[in-house]
């Protein structure tokens, strides 16, 4: 026998009338919905939010391990979180520029979705054309990366397919150099056709160089008494597989610049309409991970992605906006810098960084909170040198002021007398970066004063958007203005002038 209460179905029933109609009051809720939580409209999101959103769907799962491998999801693709050692050669400069130089690798390491497990680097007049980092040295690498249980070693430096071969052939895991790894970095982040486009070519050119055969299925084709029993029929001309893997890459390689090219067509139509109606152009460049993004939504509002990560945005982004007297300009964010940036780059994102070489002004936004400002400063304009930005003013954004130490700025502004200091984060200086902006724009060329009729409002219209108006009287006869102008627009006013 049990010594349960007896349960009737009608009794139950009857002691949930109540819950419509409580004595107290009160009405019923549920229990969940504390615990759910409402989620943003996605109307209501910025486009940078949304890209935010997408990147971040799957996020890293810390300590999920198992006895045989890690399985870790990084960032917004699924994969093994590769565990690497860091290795450079320090040849010029300070320890601490050396500490500063392995500080960065380590962070584009963790952006390509690594975990850094320890890093190494040696003092040399230069790198050993062998093996990077000596003979010795390698031994004492391979026994690290033994016992870290490492599966990757990174290099901070542009290696040569010896030393690649070299160094995989003796530790035994792969091997890759700077270049590769901010090659990786490109291929995630870019978005746009053009973008993916840029990075596919960067990447091809790096590749061919370092073609080799693996095994069997890479060696090549011979004739007479060879391992494998291919002797007769084996013999005749036969292109090895790395000349066919090349002739394809050169092939795609053809493509991707015929693709680029055309692209490039439609941005030097756009820049050239620009031209045409003389609106002016801004260019934010500098160093990866500075806050160029966060700059530019701060004077334009353009909701672009925004992340602490180096190279977050590829894809340039270029807003209309407008001076406090109404002039228009536009304001373009570019791809950010880096030390060593790899040639590969450089030339494959020429088409988009020439936008910065026509611009009539550049905002050069600097980390104020880096350990080595001034070492971004000399990286960024040696890429400006290499795309021939010349003659283009410049002005120094010191952006991340809230977090800066104060000895810091006072030093930039030293070094650095046409500056700013903002901080995009909390709107700090942004009004006086605005000021000085808008300070800076290519002024009309052509003084003029007219007596308009009211009925050619277009006239005056025009003259807010792509002049500058010095005063404004209105008469009985129409508006006399006097400013300054253009000349197709000057030219149009030729016949309303008065002395």
């Amino acid at each position: 026998m049990s010594n349960a209460p007896d349960f009737h179905l009608d009794d139950e029933l009857e002691a949930t009338d109540d819950w419509d109609d409580p004595e107290d009051g009160e009405e019923f809720e549920s229990g969940l919905s504390d615990s759910w939580p409402d989620e943003p409209d996605p109307e209501d999101l910025t486009t940078g939010e949304l890209d935010l959103a997408e990147r971040h769907q799957l996020r890293r799962v810390a300590s999920l391990r198992t006895e045989l491998e890690d399985i870790t999801e990084v960032e917004y693709r699924q994969l093994r979180l590769e565990r690497v050692v860091l290795v450079g050669v320090w040849t010029e400069g300070t320890v601490e520029d050396a500490e500063n130089s392995m500080a960065e690798l380590a962070l584009l390491a963790e952006t390509a979705g690594s975990e850094v497990l320890d890093a190494i680097y040696q003092r040399r007049q230069s790198p050993d054309p062998a093996t990077y980092i000596g003979r010795g040295k390698v031994e004492g690498l391979a026994e690290i990366v033994k016992a870290s249980g490492a599966d990757t070693v990174i290099c901070d430096g542009e290696l040569a397919p010896s030393q690649l071969r070299n160094l995989e052939d003796r530790t035994k895991v792969k091997v890759v150099d700077r270049t590769a790894l901010i090659l990786d970095i490109f291929a995630q982040h870019a978005k746009s056709k053009e973008g993916q486009a840029q990075v596919e070519l960067a990447q091809l050119n790096y590749m061919k160089q370092r073609l080799r055969g693996w095994g069997g299925n890479l060696s090549r084709q011979v004739g007479g008494r060879v391992a494998g029993g291919a002797g007769i029929g084996g013999r005749g001309p036969g292109e090895t597989k790395i000349e066919t893997d090349r002739r394809r890459i050169n092939t795609k390689i053809a493509k991707l610049r015929r693709e680029l090219k055309e692209m490039k067509g439609t941005r030097d139509t756009k820049r050239q309409e620009r031209r045409r109606n003389h609106i002016p152009s801004v260019s934010i460049a500098g160093y990866t991970n500075a806050g160029k993004s966060s700059l530019l939504n701060r004077l334009t509002d353009a909701g672009v992605l925004v992340e602490d990560a180096l190279f977050a945005t590829l894809d340039p982004t270029t807003r209309r906006t407008t001076t406090a007297d109404g002039r228009v300009y536009t304001m373009s964010d570019t791809v950010g810098f880096v030390r060593h940036l790899p040639h590969q780059l450089v030339e494959a994102f020429r088409s988009t960084l020439e936008e910065v070489a026509d611009s009539d002004l550049i905002l050069h936004v600097v980390d104020g909170s880096h350990p080595d400002p001034e070492g971004q400063i000399a990286a960024v304009r040696e890429v400006f040198s290499e795309i021939g930005v010349v003659d283009v003013p410049e002005l120094v954004i010191i952006n991340k002021a809230d977090a800066a130490d104060p000895m810091v700025i006072a030093r930039l502004r030293q070094r650095e007398p046409h500056s700013v200091v903002v901080s995009a984060k909390t709107g700090e200086g942004i009004a006086e970066a605005l000021k000085v902006i808008e300070g800076e724009l290519p002024r009309p060329g052509v003084e003029f004063k007219a007596l308009l009729p009211y009925d050619r409002g277009d006239l005056i219209n025009r003259l807010h958007q792509h002049g500058e108006i010095e005063s404004m009287e209105h008469t009985g006869e129409g508006t006399i203005v006097v400013g300054r102008a253009n000349e197709d627009l000057a030219g149009e006013l030729e016949a309303y002038a008065v002395g």
